[in-house]
């Protein structure tokens, strides 16, 4: 049987036949008469379709006839993101030249001019938010435009800070504190010395954090653990020439924010300098042993010899050193304040102690807070407090050029003078004036709440600090 050939020429293809395969014409087809077709390769289809291939539906073999493919694919979407045609890259690269060519960039530089308006916002009117004293000049305001050039966090963390001072979380808002935070962990996991911009975009994220009652003093220990792996001792050089004013400040920022008493719902990890997972112990470690003890900090609008005292609480702090408290030198608007505050912190002495007193092995430890002479009740406390308040209130109502950002700062004592359940069920109006004394803010708005659920619930014992984690939030009084 003769071996089958499929080299053959087109005529014996055709006609079924055994071809002698000699060139340029076969024999066979000269035997019969017939006109060879030859061998050369031919591009041709029956339905006159090609159905496969790189010509799949031409009619012709060329590319120009090559119909286009419809998009979708995922080969073909991968293929025109990595090889665009010449023109598209051409047009792409010098698309930027010619203003809205493209919808894209158009929309990017609208959103860079939105984002400037917020930062400039906030350099006029949301900075006044962050302290809470007299002090004309902002150590923070000057120095701002260059600590963004050493963090590049930092200057998403001021948008999404502005943003944060609505009374509602908005959607923006939400969108540029998750990218502040992305920006700011990945900084610090980066950062060996913690620069200035990188610390004041850390303090900045803790406060957006206790203002809208979400967990914040995590970030606190990170700054503090990596000062304290490059230098920071427990005794740190007095303030001189060496060392920046700027970067004691910042350090009295985190040591305000780090006393347990003006946060609420805190969740720190205890550890060997922090056995109740209160606070860290910042002020009493760094700040009171290496600062002068006289003048106002700024941020919390209160004398540091009386910050003193209330980082004491539960360690040192008594009644008696509240009550023999001398003062500082202010004006009669800052009276006011200090006085509520120094009484405020003798409730929170007193709230603490009670808590302790149910832990038997405490009793020792609380003994010295009770001082026998003292016969202040409760009840009188929070009537000065309010008092003093609303002395303050008034004072900001008739004068409000004379100190515009003190009222920032009342909120420890209000939330204090609100905490005496007992004292409160009693006395409904008061209640009423706590209302009236809020400030409309979110943060406001928040704490507020969880007053009037311990109002609500009427139970003495029960532990505001709880019930903020009960609803997963840590909350600042600052």
């Amino acid at each position: 049987m003769p071996t089958r050939s499929y080299q053959g020429c087109w005529t014996c293809k055709r006609r079924r036949r055994r071809c002698d395969n000699t060139r340029p014409t076969c024999q066979s087809c000269a035997r019969h008469g017939i006109s060879c077709e030859g061998y050369e390769v031919r591009l041709r289809w029956g339905s006159g379709i090609a159905s496969r291939g790189k010509y799949t539906g031409a009619d012709k073999p060329l590319e120009e006839s090559v119909p286009p493919r419809l998009k979708g694919r995922a080969r073909d979407l991968k293929r025109d993101r990595k090889a665009p045609t010449s023109q598209g890259q051409i047009q792409g690269e010098y698309d930027w030249m010619v203003p809205g060519s493209r919808e894209s960039l158009s929309s990017q530089g609208e959103k860079e001019k939105e984002e400037e308006a917020i930062f400039n916002e906030f350099m006029k009117d949301g900075i006044n938010v962050l302290h809470s004293t007299t002090a004309r000049e902002s150590m923070l305001q000057p120095r701002l435009p260059q600590l963004c050039e050493e963090s590049s966090a930092l200057y998403t963390i001021c948008l999404a800070f502005q943003l944060s001072l609505s009374s509602t979380c908005s959607p923006i808002f939400l969108e540029y504190f998750d990218t502040s935070l992305r920006k700011f962990r990945s900084e610090l996991a980066c950062s060996t010395t913690l620069s200035d911009g990188t610390l004041t975009a850390g303090l900045l994220l803790c406060t957006i954090g206790l203002m809208h009652g979400m967990p914040w003093t995590m970030h606190l220990e990170g700054m503090h653990n990596i000062l304290q792996s490059h230098g920071l001792s427990d005794t740190p050089p007095p303030l001189d020439a060496t060392t920046s004013i700027f970067r004691h400040h910042l350090l009295e920022v985190m040591g305000v924010m780090d006393i347990s008493c003006f946060s609420v719902g805190r969740q720190l990890v205890p550890s060997k300098m922090n056995r109740q997972g209160s606070s860290i112990g910042i002020w009493r470690r760094y700040c009171q042993p290496s600062m002068s003890r006289h003048g106002v900090e700024p941020v919390s609008g209160l004398p540091r010899s009386l910050l003193d005292l209330f980082a004491g609480i539960g360690i040192d702090t008594t009644e008696q050193s509240f009550w023999s408290w001398s003062g500082e030198t202010g004006s009669f608007m800052q009276y006011y304040l200090w006085e509520a505050h120094r009484l405020a912190g003798i409730l929170s002495l007193r709230r603490h102690s009670s808590i302790l007193l149910k832990d038997t092995v405490a009793c020792e430890m609380i003994a010295p807070s009770h001082p026998k002479n003292c016969s202040v009740d409760a009840t009188t406390l929070v009537a000065r407090i309010l008092a003093n308040l609303d002395a303050l209130r008034l004072a900001c109502a008739e004068r409000p050029e004379e100190d515009r950002f003190i009222k920032n700062a009342i909120l420890y004592p209000l939330f204090v003078a609100g905490l005496e359940i007992r004292v409160m069920c009693k006395n409904v109006q008061w209640q009423k004036t706590i209302q009236n004394c809020f400030l409309g803010s979110r943060q406001d708005q928040i704490l507020l709440d969880l007053l009037q659920e311990m109002w609500t619930r009427a139970d003495p014992d029960l532990n505001v600090d709880d019930l903020a984690r009960e609803r997963h939030m840590e909350m600042g009084l600052l």
